[in-house]
């Protein structure tokens, strides 16, 4: 049996224990990290969460003699690039949340792989006439000459999502001060309770689940007060509804009681005024009172009320007879 180094079981067991000390444990991706950013994302972890960086060997030994988490070792493949463990008892989605927001901007490095596209954005560049004119328009970029400055003239993208970055356009993208690239720590997959979640299912927009869950909400609420289903949310609104519904068939029926009088007279007051103003003209057909109360109505607002009653007398005198039967049947059941 070889030889087992006293760090590599010590190294083992400090993973172990922070394994059984954490419900939430992560496997990161730390690649490409300079050491300064690295010292102020861990800064910024500090009571959030710890992270441990050790060989991918003693990491997937923890992950297999630890006895507290079932199924932890399906976060082993997914240690990539320059791998290191975070551990937490922040939920998840939350986890995800803080490292992307800890990402800053940084310059694109000659071979690295764009994971946007890059685009170099139309306007000054500040730079004037020189060999930086030669070198834009050599990596595709329409570039000119403008008021003693080098310009832009669109935006254009110079490395599409997935390629590769070349040396010139590496260059030139720092001459003009582009950082396209994110540095960061990449969360690649996270376990909780038995379960693996992937970057993929933890990027969400927290905004938008939000909207989404209260457009559900409404639309459900919509549909029981539609269907007369009551609840708590819904019990008020299906009364109100069929408050106001009778208040209409009893007001369209004329039917008179505490509830309909008041607007019931105000209708029969507006029809008696529109009626009146149409007789204005005719000699001693209205007395002092009337004429008074028709001289002090709008001519707009009498107009359209005469309107309306021309156009609704038709309807009414066609559908007098056929609907007399049915209000009254359905008065019977709403007022006894």
């Amino acid at each position: 049996m070889a030889h087992v180094a006293e760090w590599k079981k010590e190294e083992v067991k400090d993973i172990k224990s922070l394994i059984d000390s954490h419900g939430v444990v992560g496997v990161v991706d730390l690649l490409n990290i300079p050491a300064k950013q690295m010292q102020q994302m861990r800064k910024s972890l500090i009571d959030k969460a710890k992270i441990k960086m050790s060989k991918k060997n003693l990491i997937d030994l923890a992950f297999k003699e630890s006895d507290s988490k079932m199924n932890i070792t399906e976060l082993a493949p997914y240690m990539e690039g320059q791998p290191a463990i975070i551990f937490t008892d922040l939920n998840p989605f939350k986890l995800f949340k803080i490292l992307d927001n800890s990402k800053t901007p940084a310059p694109a490095k000659v071979g690295a792989i764009a994971t946007a596209d890059i685009v170099v954005p139309a306007g000054d560049t500040g730079f004037e006439p020189g060999p930086f004119l030669g070198e834009l328009q050599q990596i595709g970029i329409p570039a000119k000459i403008d008021k003693k400055k080098i310009v832009v003239s669109k935006d254009t993208v110079v490395v599409k999502v997935g390629e590769v970055v070349s040396k010139n356009v590496a260059n030139a993208l720092i001459r003009m001060n582009i950082n396209p690239m994110e540095v960061g720590i990449n969360l690649r997959a996270v376990y909780e309770d038995e379960t693996i979640y992937t970057s993929d299912l933890l990027n969400i927009d927290g905004d938008k689940i939000i909207r989404d869950i209260k457009s559900a909400f409404q639309s459900a609420l919509n549909l029981s007060i539609n269907g007369s289903i009551p609840t708590k949310d819904t019990i008020s609104p299906i009364i109100n509804n069929a408050f106001n519904k009778a208040m209409s068939l009893a007001i369209n029926a004329t039917i008179v009681n505490d509830k309909t009088s008041e607007t019931l007279i105000s209708l029969a007051n507006s029809r008696m005024l529109s009626l009146a103003y149409q007789l204005t003209n005719v000699e001693n057909a209205l007395d002092e009172e009337l004429l008074n109360k028709v001289s002090r109505i709008p001519v707009t607002s009498t107009t359209t009320v005469s309107e309306e009653e021309s156009n609704n007398n038709d309807d009414e005198e066609e559908e007098e007879e056929s609907t007399e039967e049915d209000v009254t049947a359905g008065l019977g059941v709403l007022f006894g």
